[in-house]
């Protein structure tokens, strides 16, 4: 049994123009121990599938369809309560952007991860707490004393290793990982990176991280899941959705990713921009900036289609992957599919 399964989800925003389809027909899975990523441009929608396995949402979020089961309990049935006491922190932990920010700065570290041992753990003292945390500093090559420091006393690396700690203190079945090295230094990001892999390993928890830098996912991902216009478009192992891709879109991801064997290589971008998502239309989501749109990618939404080995994809040309994949190599591909492509969903061209 998987320990999270998330099928059909359909969560989406409230706004003056109508429902922004943030997370629109989204399925997937995820087993114990196992590594996702989830990668794709600001706004395809990843942030928001991860917080709604905890409900983290703004005000104006709408669970409109879809159901997220985590180890035999239905989140979409929880009260505010019930999730705050059985499942944030306690099974599902969050690892942020930005540390600094998401520490309360006017108390002490230690305390905040005190108090969410005491609140989550009946019978815990807060001696007990606070020896958890002064082990989970040094397990994380902190000074243990350093669980007396304010937020502010810490490096960003500090913080944001401060924060890894307060997301294991309750040796969660799940991490959630948005951007969690998005704002350090690449020698940092990879330290810390390797960190949660090894802290990760030693309690034996499943991991979602999300991020926009596909090169992250493929070093650190069991599997990879592509998010693009809300949907997932394309999920596969780490391995098949690097080196055999089959949606134009990752495709696109995989040109910006470099190759240090190859220093001569040329990146190529996608061009044009996301989507809009409040009444989006029929078709695919990534036609008016895809080359190898045809009528059909523009008329008619493609349903997830299944290849070997749990590959699956959301495209019309799924099956044409060996052609597409030697065209987008080609920076003219990329360069004569914007301006040329018509958009019926829009009007004129994109």
């Amino acid at each position: 049994m998987s320990l999270l399964t998330i099928d059909g989800l359909r969560m989406y925003y409230g706004s003056e123009d109508g429902y922004v389809r943030a997370a629109d027909d989204v399925s997937l899975e995820l087993d114990r121990g196992e590594t996702l990523g989830l990668v794709g441009e600001s706004g395809s929608g990843k942030t928001t599938i991860a917080r709604s396995i905890i409900r983290l949402l703004p005000d104006n979020a709408e669970l409109v369809e879809g159901s997220i089961d985590l180890d035999g309990t239905e989140i979409t049935e929880l009260s505010e309560r019930e999730l705050r006491k059985q499942v944030r922190w306690r099974n599902v932990s969050m690892i942020p952007q930005n540390a600094m920010n998401s520490f309360d700065p006017v108390y002490t570290v230690g305390t905040q991860i005190v108090q969410a041992i005491t609140y989550h753990e009946d019978g815990v003292s807060k001696e007990a707490a606070k020896e958890r945390a002064r082990d989970l500093f040094e397990d994380l090559g902190i000074d243990p004393d350093r669980v007396d420091d304010y937020p502010h006393q810490f490096s960003g690396g500090m913080a944001q290793r401060a924060m890894i700690a307060l997301a294991l203190c309750l040796d969660p079945k799940l991490i959630l990982a948005d951007e969690p090295t998005t704002a350090l230094d690449v020698v940092i990001q990879d330290r810390i990176l390797e960190t949660i892999k090894e802290m990760q390993a030693e309690i034996d928890c499943a991991m979602i991280l999300i991020t926009h830098d596909i090169s992250v996912v493929s070093e650190t991902s069991d599997r990879i899941a592509v998010c693009y216009g809300g949907r997932i478009v394309e999920q596969a192992d780490a391995a098949t959705i690097i080196d055999e891709p089959r949606h134009p879109y990752t495709l696109g991801l995989r040109n910006a990713f470099p190759d240090i064997a190859d220093t001569d290589e040329e990146l190529i971008s996608i061009p044009g921009t996301p989507p809009e998502l409040v009444d989006p239309g029929e078709g695919c989501r990534f036609a008016p900036r895809c080359p190898f749109a045809q009528e059909e990618c523009w008329e008619v939404t493609p349903e997830p289609e299944e290849f070997e080995d749990g590959h699956v994809v959301r495209c019309h040309r799924a099956d044409e992957a060996d052609e597409l994949r030697e065209l987008a190599e080609r920076k003219e591909t990329w360069e004569d599919a914007h301006g040329r492509v018509p958009n019926p969903i829009q009007g004129g061209y994109d």
